[in-house]
């Protein structure tokens, strides 16, 4: 019995000890660690989008995923954790609607989802198209005195813009932010960006682009048509 003590009880005694002690706090840390549930707001991602198809949908909303676990995870548990994820293959143009429950949610496996909102929602898609539109600038601000606009130029002219494909159909001319031409006398060039009304359409190309403003004088008599 004393053999049989010395060698398996008493033989490195100390880590035994140890290992015994740590043993002890992991479990009392799990075993106080309560579960813990909180909301985290994330972007819903979508994979395996079809070649030449594109979002139509203005507004896509985030999603609202809330999990469950032990408080020790979850108060680490950030964005980039929790990935809502939405497969569009095989989708053609229209409306379609997607399920997103718990099994679109990719996380760890140390919590749970209790619950996502939105639980489904409504897309609709369309074909990419391209085509060119005529740039029109737009120019503000007060001249001098006797003096008003001959002529605007753009360059370029045109801008190759790109979207869904109904929202193109309908876009008819692009316009320039507004260039502030206060003083001018005879000829001035400023540098601005194109901007396109739609918000799902952009231009191909986003370069800046000249805006010349060319004004003269007004030899027109106060009164005479």
């Amino acid at each position: 019995m004393r053999r049989f003590f010395r060698r398996y009880i008493l033989h490195n005694f100390g880590l035994k000890l140890l290992a015994l002690l740590v043993a002890t706090g992991l479990w009392y840390s799990v075993a106080r660690d309560p579960l813990t549930e909180i909301a985290i707001n994330v972007p819903i991602e979508f994979h395996n989008v079809p070649e030449k198809l594109v979002i139509s949908t203005e507004i896509i909303p985030q999603a609202q995923i809330r999990v469950r676990g032990p408080a020790r995870v979850v108060r680490q548990m950030a964005q980039e954790d929790i990935h809502p994820i939405i497969d569009l293959s095989g989708v053609m143009p229209g409306e379609r609607t997607f399920d997103l429950t718990s099994r679109q949610i990719h996380m760890s496996n140390e919590v749970e989802v209790v619950q996502v909102v939105p639980s489904h929602l409504k897309i609709s898609f369309d074909r990419s198209a391209r085509k060119e539109v005529e740039i029109k600038p737009r120019v503000t601000g007060s001249f001098a005195s006797g003096f008003r606009i001959l002529e605007t130029e753009v360059t370029p002219q045109r801008v190759e813009i790109v979207g869904p494909e109904q929202r193109v159909k309908m876009i008819e001319n692009a316009v320039t932010d507004p260039v502030d031409a206060t003083g001018v006398m005879g000829r001035a060039s400023f540098t601005t960006n194109v901007y396109i009304p739609d918000p799902l359409v952009r231009p191909v190309k986003p370069d800046p682009v000249r805006v010349t403003v060319i004004t003269e004088k007004n030899t027109q008599k106060p009164g005479v048509p």
